[in-house]
């Protein structure tokens, strides 16, 4: 369910109301989140390098596991609407970090990749309701995503 059409990002971003820890209630996982439970990503802006440093964490395999912690440089690519994002989880791979959903309030947010290989669904609140889940499953699917390879991360606190 591919689509080659360009992934759409939200019109505008204010990265300082973004930063801040969010909770991955779900995702198409990388290979190094498999298993996570308790996924917590941190943006935080670095005015000295003009960044934000991303640290994302969780404990591996179990509620309990061993704590796993994977520090990141982020820098605005669009800094028209500041929803195009380069990612460096390490030198010298930068990724594309597109925030394609994005709520109001701030509460959740999307966050997708040029190949739709990978998602992220994202909320202030370890547990998003089940019908604004159901919504934003379906707009992920409207993107153009193979909802069915989305898990949701258990967060059991």
């Amino acid at each position: 369910m591919s689509s080659t059409k360009p992934l759409p990002t939200v019109s505008h971003v204010d990265i300082s109301r973004f930063m801040g820890d969010w909770y991955v209630v779900a995702n198409i996982p990388t290979f190094v989140e498999k298993g996570a439970t308790n996924a917590i990503e941190s943006y935080s802006w670095n005015e000295k390098e003009n960044r934000i440093d991303v640290d994302f964490r969780f404990n591996a395999d179990t509620p309990k596991g061993p704590v796993k912690r994977y520090p990141q440089k982020a820098w605005i690519y669009d800094k028209n609407t500041n929803a195009e994002w380069r990612v460096q989880p390490w030198w010298p791979l930068k990724f594309s970090y597109l925030i394609i959903d994005l709520a109001p309030d701030y509460s959740y947010t999307v966050i997708g990749v040029p190949s739709r290989n990978y998602v992220w669904i994202m909320a202030r609140k370890p547990v998003m309701d089940s019908a604004l889940f159901a919504e934003v499953v379906s707009k992920v699917q409207s993107f153009g995503y193979d909802t069915s390879k989305i898990q949701k991360v258990p967060q059991i606190w």
